[in-house]
């Protein structure tokens, strides 16, 4: 079982910039793929960012060039860093690990722009 649980989210006007962090309770998170994902109101779940152990990343069309995601195998975290931040990124945050036959999801974490 692997818990994560996410921080940072909040208000932030548009344009503006916001860090998100997501921390696993234990290091079997090493071989599995991390993410980002983000649901807005009466939308359903999408991909905003993921990275592989290894460190290859791969962004949603609408976040690339704003957002970058990082990840520490030894801490087993991962940081979304958001800048330029638009009213369409608000939504609720959440953190993913997937491995190939189980995927985790945290509580999620709400970041609300504004115009």
């Amino acid at each position: 079982q692997v818990q994560l649980v996410e921080s940072g989210g909040g208000l932030v006007q548009a344009g503006g910039s916001l860090r998100l962090s997501c921390a696993a309770s234990n290091n079997d998170v090493s071989n599995g793929v991390m993410g980002w994902y983000r649901q807005a109101p009466g939308k359903q779940r999408e991909l905003v960012a993921t990275i592989t152990s290894g460190g290859s990343t791969k962004y949603a069309d609408s976040v690339k060039g704003r957002f970058t995601i990082s990840r520490d195998n030894v801490k087993n975290t991962i940081d979304l860093q958001m800048n330029s931040l638009k009213p369409e990124d608000t939504a609720v945050y959440f953190c993913n690990v997937a491995f190939i036959l189980q995927s985790y999801w945290g509580q999620g974490t709400q970041v609300t722009v504004s115009s």
